[in-house]
């Protein structure tokens, strides 16, 4: 009986995060535009709109399911599924403190590149199945950006895993703080192991993976389709894109898939590049503050802290920055951010030659 609870209650607390943070998220996006555009945002439903989330998600699960007359039914029906699940799997092998993970394997991060790279084929469905011009542009803007960013993103990847010798995230996290089983070097000179806190994480240790953590960044918010990179969602061009046709539940599933996307991608850059669950509060003498902040209720609460700061800018450069052309996003991305990701590869190399001997 154990063993099927260890089995059934992981997937269903992560869908349960997954949903209480998209409804926290989507009140913090519009109280972010509101402040950004000196507005207040809502107000109404609840004391300063706390609840108008909440009525937003009911709305949508009344809501009929309507499918058009000439659209492929099937394909239909399952893309919201693809797009949903493909994000909603790639939560399983994240460390979200020490020890405490819904699986801990060593492939972990190829996994999630593997998985969520699925997210493309469930857009392409809903584009193609909603037999719509709008609906399908979308999904080929969506899928060809897609694809291209996920070169720096791996690429970006890569430069990490050189440095730590392992796909397993969650001795990627170990590395980062007290607990560390080898040796952390701050900017590959001092020992900082038992002092731990910021100086051991990743950025710290090696300086250059600051610069690979902008371009992983900058990528991720095209892999989400965030502004400035959100063309596939046009609404000047496409309407809303590959989701044009969709409503009520199936659209809640496609909107709940964005914004795990947005948690799931910063979490990501936390584990591997942010000091994943250590703390970022140093031992200083007597004050051991790192070990103090260090366990699995601390690991939780600096996991997601530190994710939703990150979500926090992505929100903020949403209602910042304005969109980008098609070929201008492309051209970041072939001429820009993969040759800079190549130069931080190849610094890791160098690193892990001359400097982590």
């Amino acid at each position: 009986m154990q063993e099927i609870l260890a089995h059934i209650i992981p997937p269903i607390a992560i869908f349960l995060f997954i949903a209480s943070f998209t409804l926290f998220a989507v009140y913090a996006e519009r109280k972010i535009a509101g402040f950004v555009q000196d507005r207040l945002g809502p107000m109404e439903t609840g004391k300063h709109g706390s609840l108008q989330t909440i009525a937003d998600i009911l709305k949508l699960l009344q809501k009929e399911f309507i499918t058009p007359t000439v659209a492929d039914k099937i394909l239909f029906a399952l893309a919201p599924i693809v797009i949903f699940i493909a994000v909603y799997i790639g939560f399983s092998v994240i460390p979200w403190a020490p020890g405490f993970a819904p699986a801990n394997t060593n492939t972990g991060l190829f996994f999630i590149m593997a998985v969520i790279s699925i997210d493309a084929l469930g857009i392409l469905m809903a584009g193609w199945g909603s037999n719509n011009k709008y609906s399908l542009l979308g999904s080929i803007r969506a899928i060809a950006q897609m694809l291209s960013y996920e070169i720096p993103i791996g690429l970006s990847l890569i430069a990490v895993v050189m440095l730590s010798q392992t796909l397993n995230l969650n001795d990627i996290a170990f590395n980062q703080g007290i607990l560390a089983t080898e040796n952390i070097k701050f900017l590959g000179i001092w020992n900082v192991n038992e002092i731990g806190g910021v100086l051991a994480w990743h950025i710290f240790q090696a300086p250059h993976l600051l610069f690979v953590y902008v371009i992983f960044f900058i990528a991720t918010l095209a892999e989400c389709n965030r502004a400035p990179f959100d063309i596939p969602e046009a609404e000047s061009e496409l309407i809303g894109g590959f989701h044009t046709e969709y409503g009520g539940i199936r659209f809640a599933f496609v909107f709940l898939a964005e914004y795990a996307m947005m948690f799931l991608v910063s979490m990501l850059g936390v584990v591997l590049f942010l000091g994943a669950w250590n703390t970022p509060l140093p031992n200083i003498g007597s004050l051991q503050l790192a070990t103090w902040t260090t366990g699995l209720y601390w690991g939780i609460f600096w996991t997601i802290f530190k994710s939703t700061l990150i979500v926090g800018v992505q929100m903020w450069i949403r209602w910042t920055l304005p969109r980008f052309r098609a070929d201008q996003l492309m051209n970041l991305c072939w001429k820009i951010l993969i040759p800079a990701a190549f130069v931080g590869m190849a610094i890791s190399g160098l690193w892990r030659i001359l400097v982590m001997v």
